[in-house]
């Protein structure tokens, strides 16, 4: 499975690693050159610094052939646009983001992340739980 991961940091890396692991083929993005830099220090996956909602860099990442984006840089635009991306040019049938901003997760929002508006497969909303 080809599997781009946006963000290299701690949530970013491990994921990274895992899938790696199980031998998948995973592309790390990130902003940060000294994270990218540790990526390439210590794991077999690809690494490219930039911004991870650009569609030049998703292209360069393999997007046109991606099975799966994972977005957890710090950012929920970031997340989110990377997402919309990947879907609107790319094709990329799974997408994942993480969505801080209890905001964007009201339920008068709900068709928000729709198939139709903004396709994001996975909501992962640590903040969200700690609320409960």
């Amino acid at each position: 499975m080809k599997v781009i991961i946006c963000g290299a940091g701690q949530v970013g890396f491990n994921i990274a690693r895992h899938l790696a692991s199980e031998q998948h083929d995973v592309t790390v993005i990130d902003r940060s050159s000294e994270l990218i830099a540790k990526i390439q220090g210590s794991l077999d996956v690809q690494a490219l610094v930039g911004y991870a909602s650009h569609p030049d860099l998703l292209e360069r990442a393999g997007a046109r052939d991606a099975d799966m984006i994972i977005a957890v840089t710090l950012f929920d635009e970031v997340n989110m646009v990377a997402c919309q991306v990947a879907h609107s040019l790319f094709d990329v049938p799974k997408k994942i983001a993480r969505v801080r901003a209890q905001s964007y997760l009201h339920p008068m929002w709900q068709d928000l992340f729709s198939r139709s508006h903004m396709p994001i497969d996975v909501i992962i909303s640590p903040e969200k739980w700690h609320r409960l």
